[in-house]
Parts: structure tokens; C-alpha cells; sequence
């Protein structure tokens, strides 16, 4: 039972732009964004990588979090987090943080989909070369599907568009490859290493020819493609983050941690090329 000097404990509070900035310098796997709301509300959206556990539910919850991690917490608006902080604050927290505003003021990328989606993709005890070669099949995939959509494009716009994504894409896949080397000694063959890839799903945990079917009318703009990307780039984000926290191997989870800071770059520069070509459209 919750005693009521812990609901009164006091707690450090955060606005949106200060949290991207604390979230921006923390390396990941080193803090939680603990999201305090209902399933259906997380399944509309969500911040990429929060985890859920509903206000009503922390108190019996607490085991799941790392009290010696900093914690944000939000919800909606900020009510039922301000709550929640108070609560993890008076229980021992060491650094915990209120979302002022929730979910409703932030400005950075969010996820869709409810918490278990796509997590079949991973048993939780893959090591760092299973979590490697699945990353690299969503990588490949990501990047056939750009070059298909490309070949498909007379807009010399997006078929220049379309390039430049199928490159960041196979520069994705050799940052991969290197750390597939490094956990094997250097001694792995592409062509071998390739030849055990499954590339039917995209990132973001999408297949790739529903996925296809159903954006390609959303992709005849170049506006439209920068939209779809940063959709696939958030939710491959999200994605990566919820396999890391079901992972139960930490070099495992620090392979994640490393591909979700690449993601989280890429998404940074589509939103600043999507800015441009939408002032550009004013």
C-alpha cells in the first residue's frame, strides 16, 4: 500500500525541450522513459522506447525499473506522472524527472502500436551475432524496398530521394557487418554472412510487400516519401529499444543500444530535410 508522504515527495520536473536535450547527451540503455498511461493511450502513440506500466500498476511494478537509472516519467499531460514521480521519488528513485505537459507537448518522434507488437521476432536470449543479422535483414530489407520504389519513380526528385535513402541504408548495413566481425574475430565472409539473412521484414518489423501495397500511393511526393521514412525510422526505433529491454544478454542490448543511436540520427536528419522541403512548399 502506498503511503501518502510518498504521493507529497517533491520532484524535479522537465518540459519537453530539456527532456530531448537530457535524452539527446544520455547514452542509451542509460536511462527509462516510463510511460504512465493506459494500453489503449500507448497504442495510439508513444514515445519511441517508453516503458509502459499503467499509474495504477507502478506500486506493484517496481521491480521492473533500475532505481539507479534516471527515470522520466509521463503521461498524457502530466497528472498522472507528476503522481507516479512522486510515488518512484519516495521509494527510492535516486533521479526522477515529471514530463511537464506529457505526451501532448512533446515535439520529438512517436511510435505507434501496443507494447508486445513485433516482439516474436526476438526469443530474449539472442546474443550479439543473432541480434546483428536481424537488424541487417531489416536494414536490407529497408533498403530494397527504397530501391524498388526508385526503379518505380519518374520523378528524377524521388528517384534522387529514393537513392539517397538506399544509401544511408547500406551504410546501416555496413556498420552492421563491421560489428558482426568484431564478434566473430574478423573472420566473417559477406557473401556467407548474407547468404543466412532473412530480409522478408523492413524496419520497424513492417513486410515488406503489405507495407509496399499499402504506402506506395503516399510516396509520389517527395514530402510524402520524407513522411513515410521518418514513420519507418521511428517505429525501427521503437522497435530496436522494446527488443533490448525483453533482451536478457547486456552485450546483446549494447548492440541495440548502438543501432538506436544510429537510428535515432537518421531520424534527426529526415525531420530537418522534411522542415526544408515543406517551407520550401509555403
Amino acid at each position: 500500500m502506498v503511503q501518502v508522504r510518498k504521493l507529497f515527495t517533491p520532484v524535479d520536473s522537465l518540459d519537453a525541450e530539456q527532456t530531448q536535450a537530457l535524452l539527446k547527451e544520455r547514452q542509451e540503455g542509460s536511462y527509462t522513459i516510463l510511460d504512465v498511461r493506459q494500453p489503449g493511450e500507448y497504442e495510439e502513440e508513444h514515445i519511441p522506447g517508453a516503458k509502459l506500466i499503467p499509474l495504477p500498476l507502478l506500486n506493484e511494478s517496481l521491480d521492473q525499473l533500475d532505481s539507479n537509472k534516471p527515470i522520466i516519467v509521463h503521461c498524457a499531460s502530466g497528472g498522472r506522472s507528476r503522481v507516479a514521480a512522486q510515488l518512484l521519488s519516495g521509494q527510492g528513485f535516486r533521479e526522477v524527472y515529471n514530463l511537464t505537459g506529457g505526451i501532448k507537448a512533446w515535439k520529438g518522434a512517436k511510435a505507434t502500436g501496443p507494447t508486445e507488437v513485433n516482439l516474436d521476432l526476438v526469443r530474449g536470449d539472442e546474443g550479439p551475432g543473432e541480434i546483428i543479422a536481424l537488424a541487417y535483414g531489416m536494414e536490407r530489407s529497408l533498403q530494397i524496398f527504397y530501391v524498388t520504389m526508385g526503379e518505380k519513380a519518374q520523378d528524377q526528385k524521388l528517384v534522387a530521394l529514393f537513392k539517397k535513402l538506399a544509401e544511408v541504408e547500406e551504410h546501416h548495413k555496413n556498420l552492421l557487418f563491421e560489428l558482426q566481425k568484431n564478434v566473430y574475430s574478423g573472420t566473417v565472409d559477406l557473401s556467407s554472412f548474407e547468404g543466412g539473412i532473412d530480409s522478408r521484414i523492413l524496419e520497424g518489423g513492417f513486410e515488406m510487400k503489405d507495407f509496399m501495397e499499402k504506402n506506395e500511393p503516399y510516396m509520389r511526393t517527395v514530402v510524402g516519401v520524407l513522411d513515410v521514412a521518418m514513420m519507418l525510422e521511428t517505429q525501427a526505433l521503437d522497435l530496436y529499444l522494446r527488443f533490448a529491454d525483453k533482451l536478457s544478454r547486456q552485450d546483446a542490448k549494447q548492440i541495440l543500444f548502438k543501432i538506436a543511436r544510429e537510428e535515432k540520427a537518421h531520424l534527426a536528419s529526415l525531420g530537418l530535410l522534411l522542415d526544408e522541403k515543406t517551407r520550401g512548399l509555403r
